[in-house]
């Protein structure tokens, strides 16, 4: 527990602000079937990432201290290598994993990601918060990378993959 205290999930809200990006959507799926598409790889490769991306999953176990291990590729030929260590999952309700990844030569993106299912009869509420050590590591993460309109993007692939399958 003493990890958890410490972590940036755990500070006041009102203290992070400046070095965190949220962002939520309501999905026209129950919560179970978004909980599945998040966490089953052979879902989660199909929906993962802004428009225009593909994703390569190299391993994904998503149980505290499981590793998930993916490459995304963006429509320019980019790779971007991501390493991120589960520290919670609450089935079907919170996922939190630190993150590490970024594109290749550039600096690292490092941050804590905090993913809340909330059911709504037969929609769900995904929202994702993801909190930064400095403002600065935020800003860039904003600036360089367009990590909230890519989340908005990746949130628009999900919702589409959902309407489309049955899980």
């Amino acid at each position: 527990m003493s990890e958890r205290k410490n972590s940036p999930a755990a500070a006041d809200a009102t203290g992070t602000a400046d070095r965190e990006i949220v962002v939520s959507r309501v999905f026209n799926a129950p919560r179970e079937l978004v909980w599945e598409a998040w966490t089953n790889p052979k879902h989660v490769a199909n929906w993962w990432g802004p428009t225009g991306f593909t994703t390569t999953i190299e391993k994904m176990d998503v149980r505290p201290g499981g590793e998930w291990k993916h490459v995304m590729h963006g429509p320019d030929g980019t790779d971007f290598s991501n390493h991120s260590v589960f520290t919670e999952v609450v089935k079907p309700e919170r996922i939190v994993f630190s993150h590490g990844g970024g594109k290749q030569g550039a600096p690292e993106v490092k941050f804590e990601s905090i993913w809340t299912f909330d059911a709504l009869g037969d929609k769900t509420r995904m929202t994702v918060r993801m909190v930064f050590a400095t403002a600065a590591e935020r800003n860039i993460v904003v600036d360089v990378y367009g990590a909230i309109e890519g989340g908005k993007q990746t949130f628009e692939r999900l919702a589409q993959y959902l309407s489309s399958v049955e899980l």
